[in-house]
This record gives structure tokens, C-alpha cells and sequence, in this order.
């Protein structure tokens, strides 16, 4: 397992217990009572680093390299009755945007997200989970589907961006995302969002209009990354630590401004220390949205909807 530079306390640790138990495997000492001393030490070290996460080491543990990624949930959740579907039926089908069908129980959900890589072959095959226009509009697709099947949509959001290149310019990525929050806002079946990662700018946002919009705990939305926000204001990413708290980014800041609706639960360490857990946690999540946006008729949904964003971002001076 891969330690970030806060997690370093408790990589010495758990080290040390390893350590400690294989002398008791091969000698007869007894250590018993070392490695519960350890143990217990490991336990409160773990307990006083992640219950005071500051913004930025959020946005660490959003982008830790064994973080499950959009296709692990969906693989996770909905086991072999996935079905991967593909193509915008008009330029390609792209990478770094996934989607298809698949069920929890006897329920048919539309999964869409973007999908990061694993190592470098697979991060350069899915553009770093940066998906062009094409991805968008192969979004938009398969909700248009589902909605034409009454099938409700889920969508899976861990984007650093949408990408930023010269061809993606030219074949209308702006549009393609503005299509999308537009069409997302009047799509007349439930839509359950989830940001599972990162959660930046217009890339999010490109499939991120949902009924309701949930967050794990160790992630992160903005119209901005802390990098590049210290880039503009700074004109150096030195002071991303400051960005990351200046922009209110966490899944709790989101919540307290009443931009996201639900925080969900990780295992103590992030998703990727107890991936079954989470991977429950997450499905839980979905079921039960469900349950309460399934009796809604279409016209109160979208009505429903449409009066959440739009008491977005209303203050009373």
C-alpha cells in the first residue's frame, strides 16, 4: 500500500507491528503484549490524523493511486449484469467516459462516470479521466436512453477536468457540457449523482445535475483545483494549501452551503483501506435515493429538481 506524506506516522506503525509479530512467529518470545501496546497506539494515531484532515489532504486522499475508480464501484455494485455500452454515434466512443447497464437486485439503473487508468498505459488509453466532447455527448446518450425506457440514471463523478486541448475546442466541448446540464435539468427520470473522486469545473458538472447529489467523505467538487487556483492568484502552485481551504471544497463545506445533499461514510483510512465497505456504502446510497425519487411523478421530478438549482447560490443579506 502507498502512504501520502501525512500517512507517514502510521506507515512507521503498522511497520513496527509486522515487525514485532514475526519475531513472535519465529522465536518464543512472547510479544503479545508489545503488539497490543502497538496496536492500541496505531489505533489512536489513525484516529487524531484522519478525523482532522485539512482541505488539502482531502484532495490528496481523492487522488490516492489505490482509490477504487468509477468502473471498480460499478463492477462492485452491479456484478455481471453490467453491460457496457459505447460511441456518441457520431465522432468515437471515448475512454475516458463510460457508461451502460446495469442492476442492483431487480432494479435497472444507466451508470455513467468517468473512468481514471490504472497505471501508464491505462491513464494515457482513458486521458486521465479527462473526457472530450464526444464523451459528453455519449453521456447524454445513454440518458436519453434510459429515459425513453424509464430507467433510472446514475452518475459517477471523478474528473480532474474536462479536457482542456485545441481539438476538444474545436469540436465543441463548451457546448457539449452546457448541452448536458441543460438536457440533465428536464431528463424526466430520477438522477442519483455521486462524486466518488475529484469533482473539478465543467467536467463535473458535465454529468453532475442530479435530484440528488451525494459526496464521499474524503472527496472534493469545485469549479477550480487547488493547483491551478494558486496558479492564477499566486502565479505559483506553492500556496495550493491555502487555494484548498479558500475555495470550500470539502464534501462538509458542500454541505453546509447546501450544494450537495448527503455525505457518504468512508472506512476509517479512505475508501481504498475497506473497498467492500465502501463499495456497500455507495450502493446503500443509491437504493435508498431511489426508494424516495421512484414514486415522483415525471413532472414533479423535473419541477423538484428545477427549484433545487435554481435556489442555488441565493443568499439574504
Amino acid at each position: 500500500m502507498e502512504y501520502l506524506e501525512f500517512e507517514l506516522p502510521i506507515k512507521e506503525l503498522e511497520d513496527q507491528l509486522q515487525k514485532c509479530r514475526i519475531i513472535g512467529e519465529e522465536s518464543e518470545v512472547d510479544v503479545t503484549e508489545t503488539c497490543a501496546n502497538i496496536e492500541k497506539k496505531l489505533a489512536d494515531t489513525q484516529k487524531e490524523i484522519y478525523k482532522n484532515l485539512t482541505p488539502w489532504q482531502r484532495v490528496q486522499m481523492s487522488r490516492h493511486p489505490d482509490r477504487p475508480y468509477v468502473l471498480d464501484y460499478i463492477r462492485a455494485i452491479c456484478g455481471e449484469s453490467f453491460l457496457e455500452l459505447h460511441g456518441d454515434r457520431s465522432f468515437k466512443d471515448d475512454k475516458a467516459m463510460i457508461g451502460g447497464l446495469g442492476k442492483i437486485g431487480d432494479q435497472s439503473f444507466m451508470f455513467i462516470g468517468q473512468q481514471k487508468g490504472y497505471n501508464t498505459k491505462t491513464r494515457q488509453y482513458r486521458n486521465f479521466g479527462m473526457a472530450n466532447p464526444e464523451g459528453y455527448r455519449k453521456a447524454l446518450r445513454l440518458m436519453k436512453s434510459a429515459e425513453k425506457f424509464g430507467i433510472p440514471v446514475v452518475t459517477l463523478i471523478d474528473t480532474p477536468g474536462a479536457f482542456p486541448g485545441l481539438e476538444a475546442e474545436e469540436r465543441g466541448q463548451g457546448e457539449a457540457i452546457a448541452r448536458n446540464i441543460l438536457e440533465m435539468t428536464r431528463l424526466k427520470v430520477p438522477i442519483i449523482t455521486i462524486i466518488v473522486g475529484e469533482g473539478a469545473s465543467g467536467g463535473a458538472l458535465g454529468i453532475g445535475v442530479g435530484d440528488v447529489v451525494l459526496m464521499l467523505e474524503n472527496t472534493w467538487y469545485s469549479v477550480i483545483s487547488p493547483e491551478s487556483c494558486s496558479s492564477i492568484l499566486w502565479r505559483s502552485w506553492e500556496f495550493k494549501e491555502q487555494a484548498a481551504d479558500a475555495l470550500k471544497l470539502t464534501a462538509t463545506d458542500m454541505k453546509k452551503q447546501k450544494l450537495v445533499d448527503e455525505i457518504i461514510k468512508e472506512p476509517l483510512g479512505g475508501a481504498h483501506r475497506d473497498r467492500e465497505k465502501t463499495f456497500a456504502a455507495v450502493s446503500n446510497a443509491i437504493t435508498k435515493n431511489f426508494e424516495e425519487l421512484k414514486n415522483l411523478s415525471p413532472k414533479d421530478l423535473v419541477a423538484k429538481r428545477m427549484d433545487k438549482y435554481s435556489h442555488m447560490g441565493v443568499f439574504k443579506g
